[in-house]
């Protein structure tokens, strides 16, 4: 039998209590500090959006500080208080909570709240990550871009109330897993560093022609290159209940585009140069911040203006190696735009050399990278798979400590 198991057999076999945050705590709303006012040294101080960038479920010391006249007047959260972030674009943002445990009180941002409570602080700030809260929480956030929480609606919050003996176990048990889970991240977080460099140079390698391969440009391996357009926003039957996927450039990113954020209509189509391009082209953007950046479609689709859609011709060269070698190029290519985004143009675009090796050769480097670059990138292979596998783990194990049977009453 574990310890925790020991604890909970001994001080409350039978269940423990559930009772309202505000049965034991108090809310208060933060005021006036705005993240203008934070300074490098001064009055301690915690401003809300800090809670979603920078802090974890505990902190001894603040990032930021105020000037000590200036803490006079602001809302102060007391050594052991809970600081809570109460406004997010992002449900599951909504109501991140950080445990203040330094030595002296600290200055509150609005936006925030600081909640004064009975509880060991580093538990309750575990259980506001439980998945039990975030159930609970998703009842009572309002807003509609701006999504927030209020303190009466978080006082109405169910939580375990174990012994305090046995919250000081959970605790301890969660801080060695988050301090293994950090030391784990960085761990695989520099290992997959390592293999997007070994990937870099092998992509170097793989798309290095020999002295003695074909060249070509795109334009010439392709057999068509057009742009698309952009239909009339003016024209709600161009957009209204639209099945034909039509991508813009900030969709371009590197990647396979399996679907696009905004359909069109087939009116659209048919008034408008956008138009429908087949599966399997190398999507080149043109202008604007992803200028350069290239993509390939799985599925037919209409693109914008800034689009310009090679159609590889498949007796000539593998689609795959071809969106390969652009990607590769992707900083001599964006080197040939003109003005501050880099703007390039279809001419240049087509007129863009490229080796062109046998077809069996540009589909074995084609498969070849395709296979480390879904090793190096994609969450459902190697070490970010492992990664994001830990974090379940760690979640699953948390959720099942601030689990407790409810004592009868």
């Amino acid at each position: 039998m574990s310890q925790i198991e020991e604890l909970i057999e001994r001080l409350c076999p039978d269940g423990v209590r559930h009772s309202r945050l505000g049965e034991v705590g108090v809310f208060h709303r933060g005021n006036g500090l705005q993240k203008k006012d934070l300074t490098d040294h001064g009055f301690p101080a915690i401003h809300y959006g800090q809670i979603h960038t920078f802090y974890g479920a505990w902190t001894r010391e603040t990032k930021s500080f105020v000037p000590p006249e200036m803490a006079k007047r602001l809302k102060l959260a007391e050594p052991g208080d809970l600081i809570i972030a109460t406004t997010s674009e992002d449900d599951e943002a909504v109501a991140k909570a950080t445990a203040w445990i330094g030595n002296v009180p600290t200055a509150v941002s609005g936006d925030a709240y600081v909640f004064h409570h009975e509880l060991d602080p580093r538990y309750i700030a575990y259980f506001f990550q439980s998945t039990s809260f975030q159930n609970q929480k998703s009842r009572y956030i309002t807003g509609t871009k701006v999504r927030r929480i209020s303190g009466d609606s978080m006082a109405k919050i169910v939580i375990p109330v174990p012994p305090l003996e046995v919250q000081h176990e959970i605790v301890r048990i969660l801080d060695t897993f988050t301090n293994l889970e950090a030391e784990l991240e960085a761990e695989l977080e520099s290992e997959l560093e390592s293999r997007r460099l070994q990937y870099k140079l092998y992509q170097e390698k793989l798309l290095t022609p020999s002295s003695d391969t074909h060249w070509s440009t795109l334009g010439e391996i392709s057999t068509r290159v057009s742009s698309g357009a952009t239909p009339l926003r003016s024209r709600p039957d161009y957009y209204e209940d639209g099945t034909i996927p039509w991508l813009r450039t900030q969709e371009v990113d590197f990647n396979e585009i399996t679907d696009t954020a905004i359909k069109i209509t087939p009116r659209a189509t048919r008034e408008s140069s956008a138009k429908l391009i087949p599966e399997h082209c190398v999507i080149v953007a043109m202008y604007g911040a992803t200028a350069a950046k290239v993509a390939t479609n799985l599925i037919p689709l209409t693109t914008n203006q800034a689009c310009c859609n090679l159609q590889i011709d498949p007796s000539v060269a593998s689609y795959r190696y071809v969106f390969h070698w652009v990607k590769n190029q992707y900083q001599r290519l964006r080197g040939l735009g003109e003005g501050s985004q880099s703007n390039l143009n279809a001419k240049k675009v087509k007129s863009f050399p490229i080796p062109v090796p046998s077809l069996r050769e540009q589909e074995r480097i084609a498969a070849d990278l395709d296979t480390f670059d879904a090793l190096v990138n994609d969450l459902s292979s190697g070490l970010p798979a492992e990664l994001n596998a830990r974090r379940q783990q760690y979640e699953y194990y948390r959720d099942k400590l601030l689990t407790f049977k409810e004592l009868k009453s």
